[in-house]
């Protein structure tokens, strides 16, 4: 087998992220092989509770023999903590379970020719505290990309990003700047013409409802009108800034492939009453792809088997293509 794999970091022991990789692994073929970094125990665990029966293939080495891996079995390397539960709440008792789990995968990834990193819902609350606002940034940390990273909400038919995270809306303004929307531009479209040859149309939004505010110099007026109109000097594909309560009707956003907002929730809701479970999360800028399915632990749905496998899937599929 000489196809690189895919290196998948389970994430929060008690959230449904299993769940939804047993359904995956039922649901599709994927020709390249899986690596999963999860506890063994709490794998055969929600296995045996959820109804699911996968054989298991126990990958003993950090630096991979692609000859070990199969398609038939689920490959872990097995993360071995044994307070873990098979359910139980989320708490900081799994931060050591999570942090080893992802130093093993960059560990991986940097010795071994891969595809790529999925990772499972990660509680930030607990896992990151107030270090770092989300994955993203703690792998930017890790991978010495601080700063020089974009999160993009990818759908082939919409795709949204946000030039600042897991902010409180008082902290936004704070956290814009020309560099960064330059930035975010950039990286989305070297993504997309490495990934589909295609030149994306980028939409870019205001802050402020309409794009105005009642004081003196707006946060358009000093970084997004000045960004876009350096964007378009240097024969970047961008228009705007456009409000954001219009440029996601059917009418305007069909024109665009991205739509860049200044905050989360700005672009985040839309894209996800557009196409619900159908989108993936992608960090643009690391050294390596990385995918995490667009949901969180959801710990609330653990051992009901209800939970949608969609955007795993869909990630699995992105690298597979």
């Amino acid at each position: 087998m000489n196809k690189n794999p895919i290196i998948i970091v389970a994430g929060e022991p008690y959230s449904v992220f299993l769940e939804i990789f047993f359904k995956s692994f039922k649901k599709i073929s994927i020709k390249k092989p899986i690596i999963l970094i999860v506890s063994k125990k709490l794998l055969l665990s929600q296995m045996k509770i959820l109804g699911f029966n996968y054989k298991i293939n126990l990958i003993e080495k950090k630096i991979i023999d692609f000859k070990q891996l199969s398609n038939n079995k689920i490959n872990i390397i097995d993360v071995n903590f044994n307070f873990l539960k098979p359910f139980d709440s989320i708490s900081s008792k799994s931060n050591i379970y999570i942090k080893k789990c992802f130093e093993i995968a960059l560990l991986l990834l940097k010795e071994n020719k891969c595809s790529g990193l999925i990772n499972g819902p990660i509680s930030k609350k607990n896992f990151l505290k107030e270090k770092f606002l989300g994955i993203t940034e703690y792998l930017a940390n890790k991978t010495n990309k601080n700063n020089k990273v974009a999160m993009l909400i990818f759908n082939k038919i919409l795709s949204v990003s946000t030039i600042t995270t897991h902010l409180p809306l008082k902290e936004v303004h704070k956290n814009l700047s020309k560099k960064k929307i330059i930035n975010n531009v950039k990286l989305i479209i070297k993504f997309y013409k490495n990934k589909f040859k295609k030149n994306p149309k980028i939409a870019i939004t205001g802050l402020n409802p309409h794009c105005e505010s009642n004081y003196k110099s707006s946060e358009e007026n000093r970084i997004i009108i000045p960004s876009i109109k350096y964007l378009i000097k240097k024969k970047y594909n961008v228009s705007g800034p456009f409000a954001a309560d219009t440029i996601f009707m059917k009418e305007q956003s069909k024109n665009y492939d991205v739509i860049i907002g200044m905050y989360h929730d700005q672009v985040l809701i839309p894209i996800k009453t557009i196409f619900g479970f159908d989108a993936i999360n992608v960090t643009l800028g690391l050294p390596f792809v990385r995918i995490s399915p667009d949901h969180g632990p959801n710990e609330s749905m653990m051992g009901k088997n209800l939970s949608n496998p969609l955007s795993l899937i869909q990630a699995l599929k992105f690298f597979d293509k």
